[in-house]
């Protein structure tokens, strides 16, 4: 099945204009966040929904943001691009998450708690690395939906959802066990399909392993996602057993518990 997974993303068609613009400005040192508050300004949809994102109670404003200059004013150029891109590629996939037991509201949930445990544990302390960090948060299970179509056209359905029902709904390995690749790797393929820029691509892909990562930039942003996706499970619903497993993923790499404990009351 693994073949008709990578099948499936090479079939995928060209992502927006918009999206590439924005890539482009982004990657552009000289570019400045005018640049692509101006790319984004000429979407009224594109604004809308990201500005419907940024007021998500889950990032606790307290007041409304009304214009995307005051969104790259608060969260930066790094998040917005995530905002956008989360909402591009979305639009770009027929959704049919069932055999996730997930609907398309509970999916979107799902990756905006990711994004915003993010944010709150990482805008501060890792604001270099939220340009990477950011999309890949919002992006990392965008593979599942090409999953789901492969299970469904194979007929795999019950299976797959008694492989998470066995597995206490751990997805990776469920997919792992009937697919044979799981949504990290998949979400990769479809970044290099699409020609992302390399470093996003191998934070995704790796964020299950992330000390084969390319870099100790890498390492350490694939690192964060893996604790990320440990905290916020399938259902959204955060656990005392997530947060301890969580917790020694960041003992084991290093990182900065403090504001993970803060970022994930918080969210509570």
């Amino acid at each position: 099945m693994t073949e008709e997974v990578l099948k499936r993303v090479k079939q995928l068609p060209p992502l927006p204009e918009s999206a590439m613009q924005i890539e482009e400005v982004y990657q552009n040192p000289d570019s400045t966040f005018q640049d692509m508050v101006k790319i984004i300004e000429k979407d009224p949809l594109l604004t809308a929904d990201i500005l419907k994102a940024a007021n998500s109670p889950l990032y606790g404003f307290s007041r409304e943001i009304n214009s995307i200059s005051q969104a790259v004013g608060l969260f930066g150029m790094g998040t917005v691009r995530g905002f956008a891109l989360a909402s591009i590629v979305k639009k770009s996939f027929s959704l049919d998450l069932s055999p996730y037991n997930l609907t398309n509201v509970a999916f979107a949930e799902l990756t905006k708690k990711e994004h915003a445990l993010m944010t709150a544990w990482c805008l501060k302390k890792e604001n270099r690395l939220m340009g990477i960090l950011s999309p890949a948060a919002f992006l990392v299970e965008i593979g599942k939906v090409i999953i789901a179509q492969v299970i469904i056209s194979e007929k795999k359905t019950e299976e797959f959802k008694n492989a998470l029902s066995e597995l206490q709904n751990d997805a990776d390995a469920a997919e792992l066990e009937i697919v044979g690749i799981s949504t990290p790797e998949v979400s990769a393929k479809i970044f290099e399909h699409w020609r992302f820029e390399e470093n996003l691509v191998d934070v995704i892909g790796k964020c299950i392993a992330p000390q084969t990562a390319d870099s100790d930039e890498n390492k350490k942003a694939a690192a964060i996602l893996q604790v990320v996706r440990t905290t916020i499970p399938l259902n959204g619903l955060i656990s005392d057993k997530n947060i301890e497993n969580a917790k020694a993923l960041i003992e084991e790499y290093g990182l900065d518990i403090q504001s993970y404990e803060n970022a994930v009351e918080g969210m509570k």
